[in-house]
Parts: structure tokens; C-alpha cells; sequence
């Protein structure tokens, strides 16, 4: 493959240390390289020199004649006064753009549910960050530089871009580097890894599963890595392999390898004792929304607005599920109503009395009152211990071992919380609900402001919390690592997802117009009518009618079985909670009916497959 970029011998180094010191690395034709490492090691600094965007303090990147670079920085450089048509095309004629199905594609997938004229002044920051991508996108390049692309988009987007950028060039063409958090976009997109660390850049085969592998055979064969970090690791790479199906049916690493080195690895939770202990902890009642539904008034501007309608969804103690929905569907409509910040306009929320909810909010009014005292004062005056786990499997561990998981140095805990970096500042404040020992805990975009290290290390923190998880976020990867379920926010409405975001966004681009789905207001001028028919589906005459008549019974045993479950689920908070034996048969029949479900959830996916294709 052609070589397109190097860098050879860079030194880079701010006042206080050094950030890069001989590193040599070239760019070839194909390459799709995603870039991790720790916040503040150096990926966004390294990206910007390879981009031309910024000078090393000695060595030099080297361009291939003609080679074109785009980039997208983090920094917001787009023009108030600008719009959103002018911004992504410039100049060109309407009926210009509107021919290229590139082009066209790019609007409609990432600015197509805004207007054309709408100046960028009044836009949203997750608005002008989708500006500013298809801005880049529909521009020709030869190599893509992408910083944090996924930033302030929702999974919708987020699954766009990347089906976008696989199919952007062929396969020996074209490069790509991008920088992100988000572990899922990785194991999509890319087929390179580089780790940024210790002043040097590591190169990996394979996308974010190849990279955890390779990963995990170095740390085991050097022992001056640190346990903790290999141990963080090996967990990772066993819900790799055991967790979401789309992962383990297209495996991107050694499987030989992979079971060799998770075989003495447990179960991510333990779930049969979670549930026992949310169980004693909160009895058989959480949050119950019954027939619930929130209408907000008109108002000068906006006439009322319907936000929820007919919402049924009994909380049980110790479920883990996460909820999905385009921005503006309800999701935050839908937390308040479970926090009580909020009561229904039609409709009840019924609560359990020993019920005590703690919400992690995207800001951090949290930290305010304690802006000025240093973390270890704040932590320290809270609890003198917390536990983690459950039985043998318990552990005690001091406000400064909790700090220590999360990534907090000594040192750092004489620092003032004003002069934490964003996402230290993220993992205190999660840290500070925790130690206020919630049963029902709500986190609304968690993964803000976290490397790839800091994220594994609170998914373990979670894993050993024994209470009701709910989770709103875009981060897919993390959404599937630390739920159980997956619900989404469709026209008002809420549904269990079986299939989890894959059945989400089969159904958003499903959804006609009139349930929310995005209408593009760009690209629909330039597209013809060949191009808006809907596939016909693989299925025809009897043999449909066979299908979606099985898929119906299918659908109606689901709920049978679910219906059960919630009524041992009951039984079990109404037993004697110092029988454990008998508490462990009565989880065990609750295990069985929920594997007996899967099998049928797993089924149903399937039937609905072959309707689709």
C-alpha cells in the first residue's frame, strides 16, 4: 500500500513535561487507525502534528505529494452569521450538490432535521458539532484526522458516521485517524490501534477487541506493568467475549487466544446475589409508572407539547437497563418522573418507601459547594468505608482506594476540586453519589470527559453495586457493558428492546416521518424516487404470512414469561430474607425463566430478520 504520511523522531514537550520524545510512525493507503490512551498522554497533540496543524518541538512529519488532510478539532470555529446550507456546500449551486449522492448522503445523515437557512448563532452545541462534521465530510480528502467525532452525538449519528466512513473509500484507499472514547465507533471502524503512552506510541493490529487482547498478552509478559491495569483489562476482554452477540458472532481477534486467557476469569456480576441484596435493600416496590404521561403547557413560542403518553414500566429491584431516544424524545422528561423531580400530567408514579434515588447529571451542581477544599476533605467527609460486591466476593475499600480505582494519584488529593481537570471532576462526582449509598442510581450521559481506562474502571465500580441501574447515554459500548435491558423512547412511548440498540435503530429508520424519525430537508430535493422506495422484503405471500403469524406468538409468550418474572420477583422480596436457601432456589427459577426468555427474545430477533431482508 501506498505510504501517504510519516512522522519521524518527534520531541514534543510542554513546561512542565514531556509529552512526545523520538517517536517515528508512518500512514499508509487503507489504514483506518484509531488513536487511545489517557487524558492528557498526547492524542489530540499527536493528531494535530500529523495534520500539519501543529509544529513538534524537534523531528517532522513528511506528506506525500498531493495527499489532501482534513481534520476535526474540538474547538468550535464556525461562523455565527453562517448557515447551515452555506457552511456544509459553500457556493455551490443547488442543483450542483444535490446530484452528488455523497454529498447528498452527508446531509441528510447528519444536518437533514435542521433548516437549510437556520444561521449557526442560534443553533445548539450538538447542532453546530454536526455542522461542523458534514461541514468536513463533504469535502474530498485523501486522509481523514477525526478528534472526539462523536462528541454530542446520539447513537443514531453516531451509527451513521460509521457506516459512512466504512464505505467512504475502498478498502486500499483513503485513510483514516481518529481519536475517541467511544469503544463501540473503534471496534466499528477501525483496523489499526494505536495506544499513546509513557512518551511513545504503541501500535496495535485490529480494531478496540484486537487492541484489549494484545494488550493483555503484554501486560502478562511484563512485570512491571501494573496488576491493577492488566487485571481491568483481562474483565474487559471477557465481556468482550461473552457479552454483546453482534461482538461474538463476528469476532475480531484469536478466539483460541481469547478463551485461553479469560478461562479463570468470573462472570462480570454476580447477578443472583445483586438481585438478593437489592432485594433486602429495597423490597418488592421501586418506582412503578402506571398509564403515566407528561403534557408540558403552551407557552408564548411553542403550543403544548405531548411528551409521554401511556407509560407502563414497573422497576424492579436490582434491574440494570438503559433508555434510548433521539434528543428531545422525553428521556430527561422520563428520569424526572422517576426521581420525582417531576409528577405526570395524566397517569401515577407509585414509589417504594425505602426508596432513595441519586441522579448523576450531566452538570455537576454536585461539586459546587466544595469548589475550594481538596478532594481528599470532600471524600473523607462522607463515609469512612464503602463496599463493593457481595458475598465472599465483598470488598471494603477506603474513600482513598476508591479515589486510587478511579484514577486519582496521591498527589491529586491535596488538589483543590476547582483545579480537577473535567474528567477527574466527572469521576468525583460520580464517586461522591456512591458514597451516599443510593439504591436506585441514574446516570445521564456518565461517560463524558472519560478515557477508555477510566471508563472500564467505573464499569467495574458498577458492577459490584447491588441496586436499580438506569442509564441514559450515547456511549453504546457502555450502555451495553453495564445493563441488562434496553428500553427506547419512540413517538411518545416506551419499548423494551430485545434486540438493544441494533433493534433501536432498525426501528428509527423504519419509523415514518410522523414518529419522529428525521425528515431531510436538504437532501430530499436532490434524491428521486427510486432511491426513497423501501426495500421489498425477502418474504413473500404464505410463507410471510407464516412468519409474522409465529413472531406474534413468540411476542406474546415474551410477555407471559416477563409477567412471570416480575411475580417471582415479588415472592422473593416477601420471603424470609435470612433463608438463603431458599432465596437461592427461588433465584435460580427466576435465572431459568430468564434464560427460557432469551431463547425466545433471541428467536423473535430472528423471525424479525428474515421479515426485514
Amino acid at each position: 500500500m501506498a505510504h501517504l504520511l510519516g512522522a519521524e523522531a518527534l520531541h514534543l514537550e510542554y513546561p512542565t513535561k514531556v509529552v512526545f520524545d523520538g517517536v517515528s510512525l508512518g500512514v499508509d493507503e487503507g489504514d483506518r487507525i484509531g488513536i487511545v490512551g489517557r487524558n492528557g498522554d498526547g492524542k489530540s497533540s499527536l493528531m494535530a502534528m500529523l495534520a500539519g496543524r501543529r509544529e513538534p518541538d524537534s523531528g517532522r512529519v513528511t506528506v506525500r505529494g498531493g495527499v489532501r488532510i482534513g481534520m476535526l478539532d474540538q474547538a468550535d470555529v464556525l461562523d455565527d452569521d453562517g448557515t447551515v446550507q452555506h457552511t456544509v456546500v459553500g457556493d455551490r449551486a443547488e442543483h450542483e450538490w444535490a446530484g452528488d449522492a455523497a454529498i447528498r448522503d452527508v446531509m441528510s445523515g447528519l444536518v437533514g432535521d435542521l433548516d437549510p437557512e437556520a444561521r449557526l448563532g442560534t443553533l445548539s452545541g450538538g447542532q453546530r458539532r454536526r455542522v461542523a462534521l458534514a461541514q468536513l465530510l463533504a469535502g474530498d480528502w485523501d486522509v481523514l484526522a477525526l478528534d472526539e467525532p462523536t462528541n454530542h452525538l446520539d447513537v443514531e449519528a453516531i451509527a451513521w458516521l460509521a457506516a459512512h466512513l466504512k464505505r467512504r473509500w475502498s478498502a486500499s484507499t483513503g485513510a483514516l485517524l481518529v481519536v475517541t472514547h467511544d469503544r463501540w465507533f473503534l471496534d466499528e471502524v477501525c483496523t489499526r490501534t494505536w495506544e499513546v503512552h509513557d512518551r511513545i506510541v504503541e501500535p496495535f493490529e485490529g480494531g478496540y477487541a484486537a487492541y484489549i487482547l494484545q494488550r493483555v498478552e503484554r501486560d502478562r509478559q511484563s512485570a512491571v506493568i501494573e496488576q491493577r491495569r492488566q487485571n481491568l483489562a483481562r474483565k474487559e476482554l471477557a465481556w468482550l467475549r461473552r457479552g454483546a452477540p453482534a461482538r461474538t458472532s463476528k469476532p475480531k481477534f484469536r478466539i483460541e487466544a481469547a478463551n485461553e486467557l479469560i478461562e479463570d476469569v468470573p462472570e462480570l456480576r454476580d447477578k443472583v446475589s445483586l438481585q438478593s441484596l437489592a432485594v433486602s435493600r429495597l423490597g418488592k416496590d421501586v418506582v412503578d409508572l402506571l398509564d403515566a404521561g407528561v403534557t408540558y403547557p403552551a407557552t408564548a413560542d411553542e403550543p403544548a407539547r405531548e411528551v409521554l403518553r401511556g407509560v407502563e414500566w414497573r422497576i424492579a429491584p436490582g434491574e440494570r437497563s438503559g433508555i434510548l431516544g433521539v434528543n428531545g424524545a422525553g428521556k430527561s422528561t422520563l428520569l424526572g418522573l422517576i426521581a420525582g423531580t417531576l409528577e405526570p400530567t395524566t397517569g401515577r408514579v407509585k414509589r417504594g418507601t425505602t426508596v432513595k434515588v441519586a441522579v448523576l447529571t450531566q452538570r455537576m451542581d454536585e461539586l459546587d459547594p466544595h469548589l475550594n477544599e481538596p478532594v481528599r476533605v470532600v471524600v473523607s467527609r462522607l463515609r469512612t468505608s464503602y463496599t463493593i460486591g457481595t458475598g465472599s466476593k465483598a470488598t471494603e475499600l477506603t474513600p482513598g482506594q476508591l479515589l486510587e480505582r478511579m484514577g486519582f494519584a496521591s498527589a491529586q488529593l491535596s488538589t483543590p476540586v476547582k483545579d480537577l481537570s473535567g474528567g477527574q471532576k466527572r469521576r468525583l462526582q460520580l464517586l461522591l453519589i456512591l458514597l451516599d449509598q443510593p439504591n436506585v442510581l441514574i446516570l445521564d450521559e456518565p461517560t463524558n470527559d472519560l478515557d477508555t481506562d477510566m471508563l472500564a474502571a467505573v464499569e467495574e465500580l458498577l458492577d459490584g453495586w447491588a441496586g436499580t441501574l438506569l442509564v441514559v447515554s450515547h456511549d453504546r459500548y457502555f450502555m451495553e457493558r453495564v445493563t441488562d435491558d434496553q428500553y427506547a423512547i419512540l413517538d411518545g412511548h416506551l419499548r423494551h428492546l430485545p434486540g438493544g440498540v441494533d433493534e433501536y435503530l432498525r426501528l428509527r429508520q423504519a419509523a415514518p416521518a410522523s414518529t419522529g424519525a428525521a425528515v431531510s430537508h436538504l437532501a430530499a430535493r436532490g434524491s428521486t424516487s427510486a432511491e426513497s422506495a423501501p426495500a421489498a422484503g425477502g418474504l413473500v405471500g404464505a410463507e410471510r404470512r407464516a412468519a409474522e403469524k409465529e413472531l406474534a406468538s413468540v411476542d406474546r409468550r415474551i410477555q407471559k414469561l416477563t409477567a412471570q418474572i416480575d411475580r417471582h420477583r415479588v415472592a422473593l422480596a416477601d420471603h424470609d430474607q435470612n433463608d438463603y436457601v431458599g432465596l437461592g432456589e427461588k433465584m435460580r427459577a427466576i435465572a431459568d425463566l430468564e434464560a427460557e426468555r432469551d431463547e425466545l427474545e433471541l428467536q423473535w430477533l430472528e423471525l424479525g430478520e428474515s421479515l426485514e431482508a
